[in-house]
């Protein structure tokens, strides 16, 4: 099985959590319906945490699986916001 290289935790703000060994960052969580929002890969080198540029299909894929294993649902959007902690 491979280690996942994210951790991913909801905050009440609407806000997603997401440490890796570099640091810390927040993603969109709406909770109306729940669903977690991530910028487009080239946003995501554009306004990620540096750390994290090169990251992004993996991210993709374990933040995929979160929102499997969570019921929310996931979207890939340009605008979505990406915030450091």
């Amino acid at each position: 099985m491979i280690e996942q290289l994210f951790h991913f935790q909801s905050r009440w703000k609407e806000e997603l959590v997401v440490s890796g060994s570099g640091g810390s960052f927040v993603l969109e969580l709406p909770m109306g319906v729940l669903s977690a929002y991530l910028p487009t890969e080239a946003e995501w080198r554009r306004r990620a945490p540096e750390w994290t540029r090169s990251l992004w299909p993996e991210l993709k894929r374990e933040l995929e699986k979160w929102c499997h294993e969570n019921n929310a649902q996931f979207y890939v959007d340009p605008s979505a916001g990406v915030y450091s902690l």
